[in-house]
């Protein structure tokens, strides 16, 4: 079983991905990969390329794209939505989340971060 490997959207706090990054994680950034231009879809399709669950505050575009996914039979490794929160959660939630899914259990999943409190 493998972790998950992350892809922050541009509005996820860039610091999140240096925490755990030193942590361990295997985190990349929309500013690292250059990709601040790109829209919801294009950041999807590169994530799933990469082999990445992407992390987002997006909720709303990032579910429908997760949902269109799910119909027309593309794969995915994650899609992953929060609320805008303090750091100090986001970052809690997002280690109980990396701790209680493999790479596996996430591929073409939608999940809530909040369900990781």
């Amino acid at each position: 079983m493998t972790t998950p490997r992350l892809y922050l959207d541009e509005d996820v706090d860039p610091l999140l991905a240096r925490v755990l990054t030193d942590r361990g994680y295997d985190v990349l950034t929309t500013q690292e990969a250059r990709r601040l231009s790109s829209t919801d879809a294009d950041q999807l399709a590169f994530a799933a390329q990469q082999g990445r669950a992407v992390l987002t505050h997006n909720a709303a575009h990032f579910a429908a794209l997760a949902r269109t996914y799910a119909v027309t039979g593309l794969a995915h490794a994650g899609v992953i939505v929060s609320d805008q929160l303090p750091f100090r959660d986001l970052l809690s939630r997002t280690l109980r989340l990396l701790h209680h899914h493999t790479a596996e259990s996430l591929r073409n999943r939608l999940v809530w971060l909040q369900d990781f409190r």
